[in-house]
Formats: C-alpha cells, sequence, structure tokens
C-alpha cells in the first residue's frame, strides 16, 4: 500500500461513480471523461489497497468496503464546499453565485419574476437554478438555498415558513363546455382526469383528507407538474393545480371549489454555515419576500 494521501478529487470521482452507478454517469456528473474518471477511481484504489467496485452484467457493483467509505466521502465533499463557499465569501460580499434547488413549476411559473427583480437590484449575484422534484441535501451542499413543499427537521437548516399555496381542481372552459361541469365528486369518474403516475406521500394524505383521486381513475399519468398545467391549459381534462397560476387565464376554471381543496406549505431553506453570506442572505430574503407575495395574492 502507498503511503501517499488520497486527494479530493480521487474520492469526488469515487463518490459520483457510486451515486451514478456507472463511470460513463459519474463522468457526466463531474464534466470529465469517462478515462480519467475511470483512472481515478483505479488510483484511488491502489492508494488504499482496496478494491472498491466489481463489474457485473449490470455495470459496476459498489464493494462492501466502497459502501463503508461512501459516508466518509460524503463528509469530505460537504467539507470541501465549506471550504470554497468560505474562501470565496471572505474575498466577496455580495459577489458570487448561489444554487437553489426549487420544483419544475414553481421554478417555471413562479421564480423568474422575483429572481428579475433581485437581478436588478443585485447584478453581481449569479444564479444557479436547479430545477427538481427530488428533495437535494442541503446539508451535503447539493445546494445553498432549497423551496421546499415540507417542512425541514434536519437541525443545521434555517428554514423560514412563508405560507400556504392553495390547490384546486381546474379545467380549460373548452373542455368544459363539450364534456360538462361535474357536479359532485362521483361525477369526477366519468371525465379525463389529468393525475399522477408514482404516489407521494402528499398524495397519500390528500387522499386520507377525502379526496378519492386513485391512479386507475386518470386519463393522463405524469408525475411532472408542468406536463400537467400545460395539459390543463390546452383542454385535455381536469387536473390539480396552484390556484394562483389560474388567474392568469381566465379560460381555466375552478372544478369543485367546495368540495376538492388542498394545499402546499411552503418553506425557503438554507444551511446555518451560510448565515455569514452575504450573498446567500440577500437571495434568501429575497426568496422569502417574493414567495410570501405570490402566495398572499391569492389568499
Amino acid at each position: 500500500m502507498t503511503t501517499q494521501e488520497p486527494g479530493w478529487d480521487l474520492y469526488r470521482a469515487f463518490l459520483a461513480v457510486m451515486e451514478e452507478g456507472s463511470l460513463s454517469g459519474g463522468a457526466r456528473r463531474l464534466g470529465l471523461t469517462q478515462p480519467t474518471v475511470g483512472r481515478q477511481v483505479e488510483a484511488l484504489e491502489q492508494a488504499l489497497g482496496v478494491k472498491l467496485f466489481t463489474r457485473s452484467q449490470t455495470g459496476l457493483a459498489a464493494t462492501d468496503t466502497a459502501v463503508t467509505l461512501r459516508p466518509f466521502a460524503e463528509n469530505l465533499r460537504a467539507t470541501a464546499n465549506a471550504l470554497r463557499r468560505a474562501s470565496t465569501d471572505a474575498s466577496v460580499s455580495s459577489h458570487g453565485t448561489v444554487r437553489i434547488t426549487v420544483s419544475d413549476v414553481v421554478g417555471v411559473e413562479v421564480l423568474p419574476p422575483i429572481l428579475t427583480a433581485l437581478r436588478e437590484a443585485h447584478p453581481a449575484i449569479k444564479i444557479e437554478l436547479v430545477l427538481s422534484n427530488r428533495t437535494q441535501d442541503l446539508l451535503q451542499r447539493d445546494a445553498d438555498i432549497a423551496i421546499r413543499m415540507v417542512q425541514p427537521s434536519q437541525a443545521a437548516l434555517i428554514a423560514r415558513r412563508v405560507g400556504a399555496i392553495p390547490l384546486g381542481l381546474f379545467a380549460h372552459r373548452r373542455y368544459l363546455e363539450q364534456c360538462g361541469m361535474p357536479s359532485s365528486i362521483d361525477d369526477l369518474k366519468s371525465h379525463a382526469l389529468i393525475g399522477f403516475d408514482q404516489e407521494t406521500s402528499y398524495i397519500r394524505n390528500m387522499q386520507k383528507r377525502g379526496l378519492p383521486l386513485t391512479r386507475d381513475m386518470f386519463s393522463l399519468f405524469t408525475d411532472n407538474q408542468l406536463a400537467q398545467l400545460a395539459a390543463i391549459r390546452a383542454g385535455y381534462g381536469i387536473g390539480m393545480c396552484q390556484a394562483a397560476l389560474v388567474e392568469r387565464n381566465p379560460e381555466l376554471l375552478p372544478v369543485l371549489p367546495q368540495a376538492v381543496t388542498g394545499e402546499l406549505e411552503t418553506w425557503i431553506v438554507m444551511h446555518e454555515d451560510l448565515r455569514s453570506s452575504e450573498r446567500c442572505r440577500i437571495v434568501f430574503d429575497a426568496l422569502v419576500s417574493g414567495v410570501s407575495n405570490y402566495i398572499s395574492k391569492d389568499n
């Protein structure tokens, strides 16, 4: 075994391959070539004197040693990111990049005017916008700030509740003229419904609260909220969306507004280590103010 201590780049390559499940996936994540990532993984194996991956019919399989090392590599990544941010904050105050993660529909339909106002007030701040319905891990610094629809439970996060976004069933006027307005929840069974592909905890909670929507009732299945909204706007059928978005299109009408309601608890979240970062505080405050205003307009 070599006595040379392996550097962070080698652990970074190992972690990318672990998370993506292949050398090609790890290379895409890091913006490197596959041979480069392969050499880095091999160099780490040689430095540690262990085997980290074995080849199988489905690709690379992590060894028990690799599984044991993964959380330590994740801690290294968090530390490396914290060091990078700390060094940037020490030299530049309100300049630099802030990475925001948010659901696709909020990122496309809600954030653009908020981010535009932010740019006009602070043009030196750059934004990395990640649209994903997957909950990014702020503790591992996958993002600096997140807009979440569930209250975070980690103690190391700063979280500000900005309100609850009202939800409801809506359909295009053209669809309702063709198919009629449902007068009861039971009538929904005879309509073209736009709904989810995979059940989530939020959907199960809605079902427990009396909304009897199940997958077999839908005519269009998609977990992409933008696709659902686009289908509603196109007149495909009846679907659930944020009530505030409907105000922009008078051709979308509420369906069973008294019987079917819901809301999304909304939180702006940031790692507490970024409290000293001026640019992160500026973006955090702008998101709190902007999303709060968006929600209040519909309440």
